[in-house]
């Protein structure tokens, strides 16, 4: 993500999707952008938010508990002009990942941008999250969403190694 801020592909307001504790969230509104993250745990979202107020940014950064299939249903979200999803996607269940997609579509500006980062189908089996191939990717976004690209990336992890194999796509809505 630092290296994607770095290169102007993120811009304006930002949605962080699944944020956890914040951390990429924090990043981008030290950057100057106004971020929304949100993650389905009570817990991580108290404590982004702590951290937003320690680090002088609660007026640039929100965090809610929100469903990620559900995102519609809030009328406190608004739309964004970058979503960012650094490992939700691979953790919903492959009949959940349409519905995710449809919720996203909801709550992005007509000409922003969806960064996706996805433990890929390339790791070895064995610890770790559900392995993406790009064609999950395709098929879960296809018909609301252009598929800009689907390339090769690593994912910083505290596993082992440290580095794992990840795909990530940049999509636009239709």
């Amino acid at each position: 993500m630092v290296r994607l801020a770095e290169s102007g592909r993120i811009r304006g307001s930002v949605l962080d999707a699944g944020c956890g504790t914040g951390e990429v969230a924090l990043h981008l509104a030290r950057l100057g952008h106004d971020v929304v993250g949100f993650d389905f745990a009570p817990t991580a979202i108290a404590l982004a938010t702590r951290k937003a107020a320690q680090a002088g940014l609660a007026d640039r950064v929100r965090f809610v508990v929100a469903d990620a299939l559900r995102l519609a249903e809030r009328d406190d979200l608004g739309h964004f002009e970058t979503v960012l999803d650094v490992g939700l996607f691979h953790t919903l269940q492959p009949g959940d990942r349409r519905a995710y997609a449809a919720a996203l579509h909801e709550v992005i500006d007509a000409r922003g941008s969806l960064l996706l980062l996805a433990w890929s189908d390339r790791n070895p089996f064995g610890y770790g999250p559900e392995r993406v191939r790009r064609r999950d990717i395709r098929s879960a976004f296809a018909g609301t969403w252009w598929i800009e690209s689907i390339g090769e990336e690593t994912l910083e992890t505290r596993l082992a190694g440290s580095q794992v194999h990840a795909w990530l796509a940049e999509l636009r809505p239709r």
